[in-house]
């Protein structure tokens, strides 16, 4: 009879355990870029917003670490560090699905969401800084150019991150993110002045913008997901690897060829694969919960 009992008791309880170990649901907002809404190449000149960029795939990444996320996606493809702040307008190339906010700027329309929901938020990324810096690649010295833009990116940055916080409170996880260097994929020409301008992308990744980022989003307590190294941009160029219909390639090159369209059809974007890798390195950076 006792055992019996017993039986009956942990039949009982054993469901209502398992509810309870369930994890609780929150908000993940994502802010930036083209980067942030998924934005996928088609062709030369040809794509759009898609369901298959980071900020999508880490919802179901999250899942693995006990994260049960609600995407709600502020991106607008083409903002700036300045736009992000100021740009009021309806947004040209929005996220699948985002919201939209004609009249607010984004980070306006992020602080009025997340003040709403004050404690029911657990992640927020930010992707934005790239816009920044594309035209100096056309310079003839980039190094100048991309020097003097990281000290906007810096300040502009500085101001969404403190806004951010404010808003969402001392707790939620902010990470930062940045971006493969899609620059790297000029190599595939074979022209030495693209060559060049590959070798110095690398140095501007690697001695000015990701330093920048990086301590901007720490001071505001947040987290810094470096893409380019995780990308292999660092690989030293003399490394070589094979890659149709490039032929041999410094594995760095073949890398930025393989996750993004840079080298298809010169599109800084990366293609799902590249998208997945940004969402499981946000998702290593998630502490594991239970309950």
């Amino acid at each position: 009879m006792r055992s019996l009992v017993l039986a009956l008791a942990l039949v009982l309880v054993a469901p209502a355990a398992a509810h309870a170990a369930k994890p609780k649901k929150q908000f993940y907002v994502s802010l930036g870029d083209s980067y942030a809404v998924g934005y996928q190449a088609t062709g030369v000149g040809e794509g759009g917003s898609t369901r298959k960029g980071y900020a999508d795939q880490l919802v179901k990444a999250a899942r693995k670490r006990g994260h049960r996320f609600e995407l709600v996606n502020f991106g607008c493809g083409g903002e700036t560090t300045v736009s992000i702040l100021k740009r009021k307008s309806a947004c040209g190339g929005p996220a699948v699905d985002g919201p939209r906010y004609r009249g607010r700027t984004q980070i306006a329309a992020a602080e009025r969401f997340l003040r709403r929901h004050r404690g029911e938020v657990g992640l927020i990324t930010v992707s934005i800084g790239g816009n920044d810096v594309t035209a100096c690649a056309r310079e003839a010295d980039p190094i100048p150019c991309v020097s003097a833009a990281v000290t906007s990116i810096e300040e502009n940055i500085g101001t969404l991150t403190k806004r951010l916080r404010k808003a969402a409170g001392k707790k939620v996880r902010i990470v930062g993110l940045t971006y493969p260097d899609v620059i790297l994929g000029n190599w595939v020409t074979g022209q030495p002045a693209d060559q060049d301008l590959a070798r110095l992308s690398v140095v501007a990744f690697q001695a000015l913008i990701n330093p920048t980022l990086k301590k901007v989003y720490e001071k505001a307590r947040g987290r810094f997901v470096d893409v380019t190294a995780a990308t292999g941009a660092y690989t030293p160029l003399e490394q070589t690897t094979t890659l149709a219909p490039y032929g041999t390639l410094p594995v760095a090159v073949a890398e930025v060829c393989r996750l993004t369209y840079y080298c298809a059809y010169r599109d800084i974007h990366a293609r799902t694969n590249g998208y997945r890798l940004i969402a499981d390195l946000i998702a290593k950076t998630l502490p594991r919960r239970r309950g």
